[in-house]
Parts: C-alpha cells; sequence; structure tokens
C-alpha cells in the first residue's frame, strides 16, 4: 500500500508552481534578463553608427572557418577574413547606456475614484541595468521625504493624488553609468465635477415672437463637459431644431423665438466625460409676457466660435454658430478663401459645422451668416490647423576613435515650425570652444573620453516636444586580431586577396612582411587603402606565411595569413541545350575538375535564382551521383521551367559556373486583346492579336461566346470555319439577335489547346424579327363560357429585340375566320377569352404567335382546345350519414350524374344543431372518394350534414342537409380492483366490472391489451366478462392494460400491471402468485383465503 502522504505532497507541489506562474505572469518584462548579441556590422549602416531601435533586435554572427551554406553570401577567400569584423563587431555593445521603451502617457485621475493611487509608467533597458528618478514640473521628486511617492522598478505611484499638489509636467529619467535620458513631457491632470449652487433661480420673463438665452452657469469642473437642458421635469429633455439650441461651449440654451409651448421650468444638466458624473442645476422658469406680441425683427448672432480658433491636425472641430430672430433665421457657412471641405457635415438644423480628421489645408477663416425675411448679419473666424512635431531624420548611436569628429542632424517636421536644443545625459547641451549647435545640427570636433554619453535632440514647438536618443562612445584600445591565424586559399593565376582589419582605436599604423622581411608594394603585389595585401595573377611561389602588423599609442599586435594557391576548376554542364515538350523530363548533369585536396559544393539556378526544392512540387531532384559530380532531374515539366539552368561549383579557393538552355514547346499561350470589329443581329466580326505560340506553330483558333442564357463559354461557329493559325480576324456566326455577349479566342497547336484570350468588353446584337413561336399551346378549364389558352414562354434569349409579346388567334371548328388578341407581357403564359354564347367544351383551333418592335414572327401549330366546362352542376344524391362512435359519423354519397361540370372531389360541411349553418366545419375528399368519417366530434350529439361537388372552376350546389346523432360517450371511469395470478407463463385476470352513468354508454365488454416492454407490436383480447387468462411466451417483461368497450367507444385505461418472466426458462407449472396493485378491503381478503386454501409447498 502506498504512503498517503505522497498525493498530499504531490498536490502541495502543483499548488505551489501554480503561484509561482501566476506571479511570473503578471510581472512585467524586464528587458536587462534578455540575452542581448551584437548585430551584424555587416548592415547598410556603418558598423560605427546604428539606430537606437536597433538594441533590442537579436542578431546571432556566426563565426566559423568552416564551409558556409549558399543561403548566406558567396563564398570567396575574403570571406575568410571577414570574420575579424565580426568579432569586433560583437564586442562593441555588450554595455550600453539607457534606451527607453516605454515612456509615460498623459493621464487623467478621477477624484472621486475607488482607487486612490495613480501610476506614470516608464521602462527603460540598458547594461547596466538603469536606474530611475522623476521630475514634477521640473522638480525632482523625493520618495524618500514624501511618502505619497512609490519608485517601483521605473513606475511612479502616487498615493492620495490632489489637484493641488500633483497637477502639472512629469518627466522620467533613466541613468547608467554610460549616461541618462529623459522621456517625453506627461500631463497629469485631475477630473471632477462640483455641485450647482442652491440659489433659486429668478423667472426669466419674455414676450411671445422674442428671443431667449437661459444661463446654465456651470460648478467647477476638469475636464470638458457636456451640457442638455430638461424641460419640465426629468426625463424629458429639450429637442435641438431651428429654434431651439444647447451650445457646448456656454452651455446656454438659446431660443431664437419664443412660443406659448415654451412656457415651463428649465433645468441644466451637465455631464463629466472622464467620470460621467452628473448634475443638475436649480430649475429656470420661462413666463410669457401678456403685453403683446413680439414683432418681426432682423437676426442676431447669439453664440458663436472664436475670432481665431486653433486645433490639431487629425481632430474633430465644431464651428457654432446660432442667431436669435423672428422668423426664426436660417444658417449658412462658408470659407472666404476657398470651399468647404467635402468631409464637414452640418449638425443642429445647421447651427453647427462638424469638420472630422482636420488636416493642414482645412486653415482659413470662416464664415457663418444668419438670414430672415428682415434683414441678416454675419461673423467670421480663422481656423489655424496647427500639427505636432514629427521626426524626419533622427540620431544613431555612434562609436568614434578618440580625435575624430562628430556630427549628428535630426530634423522634424511640424506647424508652426520646430526649434531644437540638445542635451547630453539630461542636461542641456550649450555652444563651446569644440561644440557647435546650428537648429537641430550637433558638431564636436576632436573628440575624446569626456565627450561619451547619452545625447538627445529635442524638437520643440508651441504645442509637444520630441526626444530623439543616442550614445556615444569614444574608443581607446590596442590593436586586436581575432580570430589568428587564418587561412586563405586563392587560385592559380588569379588574384589572392589579405586583409587586415583589427579592432583598435585610434586607427592603427599597418605594414606587412613576409618572413623577416617587410613587403614593399610593386606591379604584382599591392597595397590597398584599407590595408588589405593584394597578390596578382598568383602562383605557388606565392605561397606561405604574411603577418600583418598593427601599431597604435595603445600597443601593437600581429596577424598571421597562411595563403595557398590551388589549381582554378573547371565544370562541365550536359547537355548545354535541351528541346523538350510540357510533361517529358529531363535530367541534367554538372561535372567538376577540381583540386583533389578541396571539398566542391554544388547549387542550382533557374533564370539566375537558386532551385528551392521544397517548394517546387516535387518538379525537381537534387541527385548526387559521385563526390564532384551532380544531376537535375526535371519531372513533368512546365512552361515555366524554360529558360537558363545554371550550375555552380564552389571551393574554398573559387567559384565556377556554367549553364544549360532548356526549351519547352507547349500548347500557345493567351492571345491578344479581343476587340468586336463589326456587330450585326446574328453575327460578330472580330479581331485579336497572336499569343505566344511556345515552340510549336499555331494551328487553328476557336472563338468563343458567353451570355446571360449560356451555361459559361460556348465555342461558336465562325466564318470561315476553321480559322487557321495565321489569321488574326473571324466573323462569329448563329447568334442570337437582342442578347448581351462576351467573345473570347483560344489557339490550339500539334500539341494541344491553350488558355484562352481575356474576354472582351460586352455587345449586343442588332434587333430583328422574332424567330421562335411558343411551344406547348394547351388550354382548358375556366369559369363557364371561358375559352382559356395557355403556352410556354420564349425565352429572353430567343425575343429578338424591345417590344416583344404574344398574338393569340383562335375560331371555333368549322368557322373560317381567326380571332387575334395581342398580349403584350412577354411574361404572360395565358389568355382567357369569354363569351357567353358558347356552351361549354366548345372545340376551339387555337395557335399562338409572338412579334416585336421589328415586326411578327412565327405562330405556333394549331392546336384544339375546349372552352370551360363550368362549376358542378348538380349535388351529390343518395347522402347517408351514420354514428361510428361518440366521436365519428360516417357519410357516403353518390356522384351526381355526368355530364358538363364533373366534380374533381367533394366537400362534406357539418354543423350541430344548436349552431347556425354558417359556423359549419368543412372537410375535403381526396379525388373522387365517396365516402368520409367525420372524426373530433361531441358524444351524445345531433349533427347537420351537407355534401357538395367541386373542381377547378369552383363549387357545386350542396346536397340537402341529413341528421345523425353521435353515440354515447364511452365510460370515463376505468376497470378497478385489478389482480392477477400468475402460473407458470399463464396469467389470470380479474377486475370489476365498470358501471355506465346515465349519459354514457353501456359497456358492452372489455379488451386487455398485452405488449412486450421495449416493443411497439400489442396483442389485443376482448371479453364480455371482467376476467380473462393470457398466456407469455418466454422470458420478458410484459405490459397489460385493461378497457371498457362500449357503443360510444373504448373508454379509459386502468393502471398498466407489469409481468416479468424468467429469460430463457419456462416457469414451472406449480409455481403460483397472486398480485394486486392495492391489495385492501375485500382484495386482502382474497389473498388471505387463498393462502390458506393453497398448500405452502406450491407457493
Amino acid at each position: 500500500m502506498g504512503s498517503p502522504w505522497k498525493p498530499l505532497l504531490l498536490l502541495s507541489i502543483i499548488s505551489g508552481l501554480s503561484d509561482f506562474a501566476e506571479a511570473v505572469a503578471v510581472r512585467p518584462v524586464s528587458y536587462a534578463a534578455v540575452l542581448r548579441m551584437k548585430p551584424d556590422g555587416s548592415s547598410l549602416l556603418s558598423p560605427r553608427s546604428r539606430p537606437r531601435q536597433d538594441r533590442s533586435g537579436l542578431d546571432l554572427g556566426l563565426l566559423t572557418p568552416d564551409w558556409p551554406s549558399f543561403s548566406s553570401h558567396q563564398l570567396s577567400a575574403l570571406s575568410l577574413l571577414s570574420s575579424q569584423e565580426d568579432y569586433r563587431s560583437s564586442q562593441e555593445s555588450d554595455e550600453y547606456g539607457p534606451v527607453l521603451i516605454q515612456e509615460p502617457d498623459d493621464a487623467i485621475f478621477a477624484l472621486d475614484s475607488d482607487e486612490k493611487k495613480v501610476m506614470m509608467s516608464c521602462e527603460a533597458r540598458g547594461n547596466p541595468v538603469p536606474t530611475y528618478s522623476w521630475y514634477i514640473n521640473d522638480t525632482e521628486v523625493n520618495p524618500e521625504a514624501d511618502f505619497r511617492y512609490t519608485l517601483i522598478d521605473g513606475n511612479l505611484i502616487i498615493t492620495n493624488a490632489s489637484e493641488i499638489t500633483d497637477f502639472g509636467k512629469y518627466q522620467c529619467k533613466a541613468e547608467n553609468s554610460f549616461g541618462s535620458v529623459l522621456s517625453r513631457d506627461a500631463l497629469l491632470q485631475f477630473a471632477y465635477l462640483g455641485a450647482f449652487g442652491g440659489r433659486t433661480r429668478g423667472a426669466v420673463f419674455a414676450r411671445e415672437g422674442q428671443g431667449v438665452v437661459l444661463m446654465c452657469t456651470p460648478p467647477p469642473h476638469s475636464p470638458e463637459i457636456i451640457y442638455s437642458w430638461v424641460f419640465n421635469e426629468f426625463p424629458s429633455f429639450v429637442a435641438e431644431d431651428s429654434r431651439r439650441f444647447i451650445s457646448q461651449e456656454t452651455g446656454n440654451l438659446y431660443i431664437s423665438k419664443v412660443q406659448p409651448s415654451d412656457v415651463g421650468s428649465y433645468i441644466c444638466l451637465v455631464k463629466n466625460t472622464v467620470t460621467n458624473a452628473r448634475v443638475l442645476s436649480p430649475p429656470t422658469p420661462l413666463t410669457l409676457k401678456t403685453d403683446g406680441v413680439m414683432g418681426e425683427y432682423e437676426p442676431k448672432i447669439e453664440v458663436h466660435f472664436h475670432t481665431s480658433v486653433t486645433a490639431a491636425k487629425g481632430v474633430t472641430v465644431r464651428l457654432e454658430c446660432f442667431a436669435l430672430g423672428n422668423p426664426v433665421p436660417t444658417i449658412t457657412w462658408r470659407k472666404m478663401n476657398g470651399n468647404i471641405p467635402k468631409k464637414a457635415r452640418l449638425r443642429k438644423s445647421q447651427a453647427v459645422l462638424e469638420i472630422p480628421n482636420i488636416q493642414l489645408d482645412d486653415s482659413g477663416t470662416y464664415e457663418c451668416k444668419a438670414e430672415n425675411p428682415r434683414g441678416g448679419t454675419a461673423f467670421k473666424g480663422h481656423l489655424q490647423v496647427y500639427s505636432y512635431p514629427q521626426w524626419i531624420r533622427m540620431i544613431n548611436d555612434t562609436q568614434l576613435d578618440s580625435g575624430e569628429e562628430l556630427r549628428w542632424e535630426c530634423k522634424a517636421t511640424a506647424r508652426p515650425r520646430p526649434t531644437y536644443r540638445w542635451l547630453r545625459n539630461g542636461s542641456p547641451l550649450t555652444p563651446q570652444s569644440r561644440v557647435e549647435i546650428i537648429n537641430g545640427e550637433l558638431i564636436i570636433q576632436k573628440v575624446h573620453q569626456a565627450d561619451s554619453g547619452m545625447y538627445q535632440c529635442v524638437a520643440v514647438n508651441k504645442y509637444s516636444a520630441i526626444y530623439s536618443n543616442a550614445e556615444l562612445k569614444i574608443l581607446a584600445s590596442a590593436p586586436v586580431f581575432n580570430p589568428n591565424p587564418v587561412r586563405v586559399i586563392a587560385t592559380l593565376g588569379k588574384d589572392a586577396s589579405l586583409e587586415c582589419r583589427p579592432r583598435a582605436s585610434p586607427k592603427p599604423r599597418i605594414t606587412w612582411r613576409r618572413g623577416d622581411r617587410r613587403i614593399q608594394p610593386n606591379k604584382r603585389i599591392m597595397l590597398l587603402r584599407n590595408n588589405t595585401l593584394r597578390i596578382v595573377n598568383s602562383s605557388r611561389a606565392d605561397e606561405g606565411n604574411y603577418v600583418c602588423r598593427a601599431e597604435n599609442l595603445f600597443g601593437s599586435a600581429e596577424l598571421t595569413a597562411m595563403l595557398w594557391v590551388k589549381e582554378a576548376m573547371r565544370v562541365e554542364l550536359s547537355p548545354n541545350r535541351v528541346e523538350v515538350t510540357v510533361g517529358e523530363s529531363v535530367v541534367l548533369s554538372c561535372k567538376a575538375t577540381h583540386d583533389p585536396s578541396l571539398d566542391v559544393a554544388f547549387q542550382w539556378l533557374l533564370n539566375h535564382k537558386a532551385i528551392n526544392f521544397q517548394q517546387e512540387g516535387g518538379h525537381f531532384e537534387f541527385i548526387q551521383t559521385q563526390s564532384s559530380s551532380v544531376d537535375l532531374m526535371i519531372r513533368s515539366i512546365l512552361l515555366k521551367h524554360a529558360g537558363s539552368f545554371g550550375c555552380r561549383a564552389q571551393t574554398s579557393a573559387d567559384t565556377v559556373f556554367a549553364e544549360a538552355e532548356l526549351l519547352v514547346r507547349g500548347p500557345p499561350g493567351p492571345p491578344g486583346v479581343v476587340i468586336v470589329e463589326e456587330i450585326t443581329d446574328t453575327t460578330a466580326t472580330l479581331s485579336w492579336s497572336r499569343g505566344v505560340d511556345n515552340h510549336s506553330p499555331i494551328s487553328t483558333y476557336h472563338l468563343q461566346a458567353r451570355s446571360p442564357f449560356s451555361l459559361g463559354w460556348q465555342t461558336v461557329r465562325t466564318d470561315p470555319d476553321p480559322v487557321t493559325g495565321d489569321m488574326e480576324s473571324a466573323m462569329a456566326v448563329t447568334l442570337n439577335p437582342w442578347v448581351e455577349y462576351e467573345f473570347r479566342v483560344v489557339a490550339s497547336n500539334a500539341i494541344g489547346t491553350g488558355d484562352p484570350s481575356a474576354p472582351s468588353r460586352g455587345v449586343r446584337t442588332k434587333e430583328a424579327v422574332p424567330s421562335v413561336a411558343p411551344a406547348n399551346v394547351s388550354g382548358g378549364n375556366g369559369r363557364r363560357h371561358e375559352l382559356v389558352i395557355s403556352w410556354e414562354p420564349v425565352s429572353e434569349e430567343f425575343q429578338n429585340g424591345e417590344g416583344f409579346g404574344y398574338i393569340v388567334a383562335f375560331r371555333a371548328n368549322g368557322t373560317r375566320g381567326w380571332k387575334e388578341k395581342m398580349v403584350t407581357s412577354a411574361d404572360s403564359t395565358t389568355y382567357k377569352y369569354r363569351d357567353e354564347t358558347f356552351p361549354p367544351l366548345t372545340p376551339f383551333e387555337v395557335k399562338v404567335g409572338v412579334y416585336n418592335n421589328k415586326g411578327d414572327g412565327p405562330f405556333s401549330g394549331v392546336v384544339t382546345v375546349y372552352s370551360a366546362e363550368g362549376e358542378p352542376r348538380e349535388a351529390p344524391s343518395d347522402v347517408k350519414a351514420s354514428s361510428i362512435s361518440s366521436s365519428e359519423i360516417r357519410v357516403t354519397w353518390k356522384p351526381p350524374n355526368p355530364g358538363p361540370g364533373r366534380p374533381r372531389g367533394y366537400e362534406v360541411s357539418y354543423w350541430k344543431d344548436t349552431e347556425p349553418e354558417e359556423s359549419a366545419k368543412k372537410r375535403k375528399s381526396v379525388a373522387n372518394e365517396t365516402s368520409m368519417v367525420l372524426t373530433g366530434l361531441e358524444g351524445n350529439s345531433l349533427y347537420l350534414v351537407t355534401v357538395r361537388g367541386f373542381n377547378s372552376i369552383g363549387q357545386g350546389p350542396a346536397s340537402p342537409s341529413i341528421k345523425a346523432q353521435t353515440r354515447r360517450s364511452p365510460p370515463v371511469q376505468p376497470p378497478s380492483n385489478l389482480m392477477w395470478i400468475q402460473e407458470g407463463n399463464n396469467v389470470s385476470l380479474s377486475w370489476d366490472p365498470v358501471k355506465s352513468s346515465e349519459n354514457e354508454s353501456v359497456v358492452i365488454g372489455y379488451t386487455v391489451m398485452l405488449r412486450q416492454e421495449g416493443r411497439g407490436h400489442s396483442q389485443v383480447t376482448r371479453t364480455i366478462s371482467p376476467s380473462t387468462v393470457l398466456f407469455l411466451p418466454e422470458g420478458g417483461t410484459y405490459i397489460i392494460e385493461v378497457r371498457s368497450v362500449s357503443d360510444g367507444g373504448e373508454g379509459a385505461a386502468c393502471s398498466q400491471v407489469r409481468v416479468l418472466t424468467s429469460s430463457g426458462v419456462r416457469a414451472k407449472s406449480g409455481q403460483r402468485s397472486v398480485h394486486s396493485p392495492r391489495p385492501r378491503g375485500a382484495t386482502w381478503a382474497a389473498l388471505l383465503l387463498l393462502f390458506l386454501l393453497v398448500p405452502s409447498a406450491s407457493w
């Protein structure tokens, strides 16, 4: 048995790990904990100057003298020495100054907030890890002197913040041993909304027609608030329209023309946009003077925007203008020096001009004008859009040797134009003897170690300031080579280059020697400006060790370069030209002859791009046959595989490239643009330009067309037929008139059919007389004296023009002249002609033709159509009705005599004798049935029944009503005191007889239902006595149910009885059991009697 403490220990460990994971999840990531590696010095930027944001990149510079992969760069002897520069770069930034990755943002703190703390965020990375300090309104925060301030990492937390002491500008400073940087400014504001004064406001009196202003006088608040007005009681708000206006600048309610309906109490409601707090002013009553009505007067602008409005680029500007006047003035807007921007919207019955996402071009003078029939007035104001500074050029981290010149330039765009200032380690930098500052340019001549540190260029205008940060490092070190020595392999007869790139500051003096002799430049040996030693036309005699010596004021170092000269490599690619057909396969072989001491690597290219064997869908396979030869298998060649295949062989000494041409024959490319030159009613002349034949001459062209009625593109007949490959024009024939078509052309050659051209523009063929007659002309049915003619409509594809319709022609059999009727709807499918003179089922000859604006088209063939036979004329006969049960009556009838108006079915109506005939329920028979059972009837009720025939024309007369009485309802009382005796597989049942009440049917017997549980089939036994014997098949549970039977149907069922027999085992005949669902009273006595009479051995 295991120890009981082990599961508890496991749960404890899991719980602890879960708590630890949660703690780590909410902990901010410390960038100082991220492993940093120097970015590759071979970037487009100078290795001595890089942007600050590159600090966060993780770039692994792999330094190895081994053979690198082709994906990195092409190899040469120079690449083996380039690792010296990589090493130099990787050592330069193991440590670096602070870099801000999160700066504080402007914040608004709600004074009524449950959270009593404000947090200003700041985070920087650097090595060593930076420390932080904060400034409020340019005064440094001392957390030790004021317990309300707490510094956690770089975040400043203020407890119990108040507007008096904590409102203002916040700035974070991050510092380590390399210097310090300042964050941007962040403004902390406080949100609150005071209460209105409780002093009662005096009533405002005005005449009808006079303008009035209701003052809001909002309480102290910060920041902005939203104004609305309540009329009489909350929440009945004043609706703004051309007569009433609520200024969001002043909060006042302006009514340009008072009406009697304005009389009431007004309450100003203000809402803080940050806290959503709301307060209500005391009510201001508005009362109507009774000394007369104010006459008409000219407008007076009561509220307007300022004469000078400034707005930041990108925000939404709202300019208000509203006037009092009688009649109510209308407000119009215009821009004096141009057009109002299209994006501008007029709000509040044109009292507000709203300009979203405002741009510099939207600046200008805007005018609002108020006019009514009595006169007009206007107001003008200037809108000036400003923009915050944005960087165009920033400064980057820079490393300089002592004595070099630093030249940095930063540049920003803004309106108004920004000015620039410079900071070093967070303090202002001023011009000095070596320091020159010209706007955004900083120049420091002859830098030395004291100039190292963190620099910031600040671009400022009156609305904002932005910072660009960079670190200046002054290098001072003795020369260092790494790796050392290096191996250089050159090719016989080619140039060899030995690089010398020590890591040193200041720049060292370089000399070369071979053995003990200093190398002097000559025609074959040159010393380049970057200190590289180049040997022209190298030979075996040049092999050996070369030493580069670097020396500066801090020391010296030497690099040994071992030069090996190898035979040039040769590459053979075969075959050098191949012609194949699409779908075929080919193998290209590449063999290299090279110095056996060198390893060779191969690369396959297609059209000078390396082949990616994983992304080419299995068409290419690289096969290494031997160490110095490879094959390229090209399977199921496609047209796109045509071109130049290259094999590049590469050793540590040289690289050789060979090419082979692959020509792929295939189906033609798509023809050029298809132009419809001429169009008629059934033809279209097309022209196109030839596409590429893919190295197999084009044999034929196929013209295809598409219309709204076709299933995709269909090949059309042409003239000439066929269209040969040397043609660039043909005619499509047998088109349908007045149909819009698009056309395209497909070319074929001996290899196959190519892709189709782009579709032509859609064109419509000209109109023509219809040529297709309606199909399936027939008719019949309809009302009496009607001739109904029907047909299948002609598709729009074959209507051939506008104004399409039908001509319906008909005549009675044996007559000469045709009657013609015009049907103008192209979608019509029937025509009805009525004439009281012709009898039912009169035969007519009928034909249907077509027409359009161009003329009449053909008629259909002549068919015979009979006029309507009419609705049934006679009622069914011999109608009988008899009761089946308490809820059912069977109705039978005989159909009327044959003749016109034959019924297609019958409708039976029935209603109780105590109800009007209008309330009758109706049921229809199926087809020509002549009997029906009415169900769902009330028991012991007298019903009246009628029957009438109907067809598609209408209904015939009803038969005389007959009466039928439903039987009394079956007894509601179920059989009671059910008792059963199970003896083997036999069950003897008995129950008390059911007695009917006066309004129930007399019981004439019983039904006993036996059903095996889980099966749907039931066995029903009928008996006239209140007992029976049932035989149970072997095995299972059986359900028994007993109901009474009467003339009115079956009564209610007793409670179900469940009887269990052993599965697969027949019960012994001697075994007996007695059961009763409710063994009480007389039943208990019967059980006791059985117990005494039956021997105990039988139980």
